[in-house]
């Protein structure tokens, strides 16, 4: 439940939670990996601190379940912390900006690699051409 509740006025509804309800297509926020990677840093520095867990859950503004699901996360390799779906997370900007450099450096590469097959492939029509003209020419 939402803390800016209107208790005296018969809802017990979050005007933000009606929203998404109302619209099935907005999708409710979730934290991106960097977010999620902050807040597990700021809950190490309160369990040092000697906090309960569920004082640190409140202080991140996520559910218990939520934080032990990323701390969980966060311990095993190849697990991927945030949503549960890879498809919902896509790769970092400086992820993609690699990416796009590792792709058109091989581009440029292929390119080359086609034109020099071309051109090989032209030269030896050329000689062929040329060496069935000497040929036919000698027959005569």
């Amino acid at each position: 439940m939402c803390a800016h509740l209107e208790w005296g006025r018969g809802t017990d509804t979050c005007a933000a939670d009606s929203r998404f309800m109302k619209n099935p297509r907005l999708k409710k926020p979730r934290h991106t990996t960097v977010e999620i990677a902050a807040k597990l840093n700021q809950a190490d520095a309160m369990s040092a601190e000697g906090r309960l867990q569920a004082d640190i859950a409140q202080a991140l503004g996520v559910s218990v379940m939520t934080y032990h699901r990323w701390r969980k996360a966060r311990s095993q390799p190849g697990r991927e912390v945030g949503p549960r779906h890879s498809s919902e997370l896509g790769p970092s900007p400086i992820d993609q900006a690699a990416r796009i450099s590792e792709l058109q450096l091989e581009n440029s590469r292929l390119r080359r690699l086609v034109t020099d097959l071309l051109l090989e492939k032209m030269n030896l029509e050329e000689d062929a051409h040329d060496f069935l003209g000497k040929k036919d020419s000698a027959l005569e």
